[in-house]
């Protein structure tokens, strides 16, 4: 008796010992014990759990941390995803005890949400790769955000009945449902039920909507967008079901992804199925608004108002007509949407539009009726701008619109290759004596670098200093009466075609510039339309400034070469009499890219303030391409500076 329990015992470790799968199927008992193999490997699943965590934009985020937990059978464990975002793990379990595995992932990492998913898996011969998708977790105050989407969706979709789809059987499900989800805030123990309610009644569109919502809230992206996807997939394939709230939450996500193109179209489709859907026109109103699309926005929203849209609708109004130029309607419809209260007390982003609208109040007087060097006379522009001389005068207007319509697109190509540089800034500050000659003077060296945010709504860059040593930094002597100046690889946005309407371009003639034939464009900003200005800043003074002046554009190229901005107009407020900023431009190759790009080489920046000259001259050389982690956020200048990968040939002039 003892030996016959003995041998039991021993079968029994045997069959929980891991061992390889058999690769193929159907054996039999004989050729089984032939080769060998123990009958209880037949008794074994090999299920994979594998994944890839991105962030929104779709780049992979390594060393995030994964931990997998079975539901049923299966240890708890915990990985980490390498630098391409990817994570595996396997288990072998008895085929007998799980037909199916469930896991549920919890995705960390510094810095962002964390991401939950509940993965079934009928199949381990059919191992699939888990999206996992983490987010940022500060909201851009621009957007909708995630509560106010779930807030306005919801109330739709609560008393969903037969003719919704929903039968009598789930009716208890879903209700369930709700209840976990917004009577006890609890969407993650509202999932079971939604899902169930879902498997079940696949033509219910608004029930997979909610379990969207509920996903969503739950910290699983993916499983969101695979839910409002589907929904979307099902009404467009049957137009009686068709509900606008899938589109309009799949607008709202691609919009947090700036994808605002894929916005517009998610957003424009719901409005198909609801022309005055509200939440839609609001959205779609935002998403035009976003791509600078101004008058677009600006019916989209009247719409939305008009069809009773949140109080939002009325703000993002507000800075459409701003816009498009309508400053008198702007100052109405922010009265409307304050409705009295005062705007001390409103929040920031409130407070900052209500600023855009009184500066534009002030701009529309201080520049009203304003005469520019564009309507100057060019005999007179020759006497007055040294930089002129030997101008050869053309009056014919004939060639303005082809020589802005190849500049523009130059800029416009500029801006959207220009990689993040970094480059050898050297500074020499002075403070000019009544002859206009040296006096005191002191010299510094930085790197400059010129980061694209990846998160931007229109063409720009994110400009640092950073000391020799790597440290963030910034030219000393502002207290010595020294000034500070800054942001010249933006100069020529001027010229980009989003921004052209905004000033007023004369071609005046012909030119040699450093051995180049080139055209002379003069320009003046429209300060009632303009969307790009500068600041002057004394003190706790900052005053908006608006500029004029003159381009030399290769005539072969339609590069520029020279930039020259002046003051549109003195500023006596801050004692601003002059403020002249001169750009010379040269073309810098980097040895992986292919083509090249025009890029400031010497800057020099001379203003008249309280009667004193200063000058600033910029020499920028040593360029550099680097890269910054996409899974990263822009960190401290001494992290970037530390980055480049490549050097520069030579510039060309």
């Amino acid at each position: 008796m003892k030996a016959h329990m003995r041998a039991f015992i021993v079968c029994a470790a045997a069959c929980l010992l891991p061992v390889p799968l058999i690769a193929q199927s159907g054996a039999s008992l004989t050729q089984l014990g032939s080769s060998n193999i123990d009958i209880n490997t037949m008794m074994q699943k090999h299920w994979i759990v594998a994944g890839k965590v991105t962030n929104l934009h779709g780049d992979p985020v390594g060393g995030v941390k994964v931990t997998v937990e079975p539901s049923e059978s299966g240890e708890f464990r915990t990985i980490q995803t390498n630098l391409q975002g990817e994570f595996r793990t396997e288990y072998l379990l008895n085929a007998d005890l799980v037909k199916e595995f469930t896991v549920s992932l919890t995705v960390t990492k510094k810095g962002f949400l964390k991401a939950h998913q509940v993965v079934k898996f009928a199949n381990p011969d059919h191992p699939w790769l888990i999206p996992v998708t983490l987010r940022d977790p500060n909201q851009d105050p621009d957007l909708l955000s995630q509560a106010d989407l779930i807030a306005a969706l919801h109330p739709k979709l609560k008393a969903l009945g037969p003719s919704d789809g929903l039968s009598d059987k789930s009716e208890k499900d879903y209700t369930r449902g709700l209840m976990e989800y917004f009577e006890r805030n609890r969407p993650d123990h509202a999932l079971p039920f939604f899902t169930k309610v879902a498997d079940r009644e696949p033509s219910c569109i608004g029930c997979r909507t909610m379990l969207a919502l509920a996903e969503l809230d739950s910290w699983d992206w993916d499983g969101a967008t695979r839910n409002l996807t589907q929904a979307l997939e099902e009404g467009r394939n049957d137009p009686k079901r068709v509900r606008p709230e899938p589109a309009v939450a799949l607008g709202v996500m691609e919009s947090w992804r700036h994808e605002l193109e894929r916005s517009v179209g998610f957003l424009a489709e719901a409005l198909k199925y609801a022309p005055k859907d509200p939440l839609a026109l609001q959205e779609l109103g935002r998403a035009e608004l976003l791509l600078q699309n101004w008058a677009t926005a600006n019916a989209y929203l009247d719409n939305a108002v008009a069809d009773g849209a949140s109080p939002e609708a009325r703000l993002l109004r507000v800075q459409a007509l701003l816009n498009v130029g309508q400053s008198d309607a702007a100052n109405k419809e922010m009265a409307r949407y304050l409705n009295g209260h005062d705007v001390k007390l409103m929040p920031l982003r409130v407070r900052e539009i209500w600023a855009q609208v009184e500066n534009r109040k002030t701009v529309e007087t201080t520049y009203a009726k304003l005469k520019t060097e564009v309507d100057e006379p060019i005999d007179y522009l020759r006497r007055t701008t040294p930089e002129l001389k030997g101008l050869e005068s053309d009056e014919d207007q004939k060639q303005l619109d082809p020589i802005l319509t190849a500049v523009g697109k130059n800029v416009w190509e500029f801006f959207r290759n220009f990689p993040n540089t970094t480059s050898l800034e050297e500074i020499h500050q002075e403070k000019l004596k009544g002859n206009g000659r040296g006096g005191e003077r002191q010299d510094q060296k930085f790197h400059y670098l010129c980061v694209t945010p990846a998160q931007a709504w229109g063409p720009g860059f994110s400009e640092y200093r950073a000391n020799l040593s790597g440290d963030a930094g910034q030219p000393g002597g502002l207290t010595e009466g020294f000034m500070l100046t800054s942001g010249f690889a933006s100069a020529s946005l001027i010229f980009h075609p989003v921004y052209q309407s905004e000033a007023t371009f004369r071609y005046l003639g012909r030119q040699k510039v450093n051995g180049r034939d080139t055209h002379v464009v003069a320009f003046a900003q429209r300060p009632t339309h303009a969307h790009l200005y500068g600041s002057f800043k004394e003190g706790q003074i900052q005053v908006t400034t608006f500029t004029q002046g003159l381009a030399w554009i290769d005539s072969q190229n339609y590069q520029i070469v020279r930039l020259r901005t002046d003051l549109l107009k003195p500023l006596p407020e801050v004692a601003l009499k002059r403020q002249t900023t001169q750009i010379d431009f040269s073309e810098v190759h980097f040895k992986s890219l292919p083509e090249g790009f025009w890029l400031p080489r010497e800057v020099a920046v001379t203003v008249d303030w309280h009667g004193r000259v200063l000058r600033n001259d910029h020499e920028y050389s040593d360029f550099k391409v680097f890269n910054v982690d996409a899974t990263q956020k822009v960190g401290k200048p001494k992290e970037l500076a530390q980055a480049p990968k490549e050097a520069s040939d030579s510039p060309q002039n």
